[in-house]
């Protein structure tokens, strides 16, 4: 930043040899961002892998070890590991009697 320009914290303004900009000015001219929709796990057709261990009851780090055996079947979005709800509640209804790790 450089030193002409400051933010004063105090008031949530930030300070120019111009003009000094308050937060109202910012937010006046600006559309207001789509509120974020929150979704059960429960209800959602994919999950994450730490959304997907909680519902398990088990370790994230136990999910991965089912992930990569193949016991659970995953989608891949970009760069996100997404795992079906569907097949989450499949895997649950079976007994497991074999340890997780080998």
């Amino acid at each position: 930043m450089s030193a002409e320009r400051a933010i004063d914290f105090e008031r949530g303004a930030l300070k120019s040899p111009q003009r000094e900009y308050t937060r109202a000015e910012f937010r006046a001219d600006r559309k207001k961002p789509p509120q974020r929709v929150t979704v059960a796990p429960e209800d959602k057709l994919l999950v994450s892998r730490e959304e997907a261990a909680q519902l398990l009851s088990i370790s994230q780090r136990g999910l991965d070890y089912l992930v990569s055996s193949k016991r659970l079947p995953t989608r891949r979005i970009g760069g996100r590991v997404l795992i079906p709800v569907a097949d989450l509640r499949k895997y649950a209804r079976c007994d497991h009697p074999e340890r997780i790790v080998g």
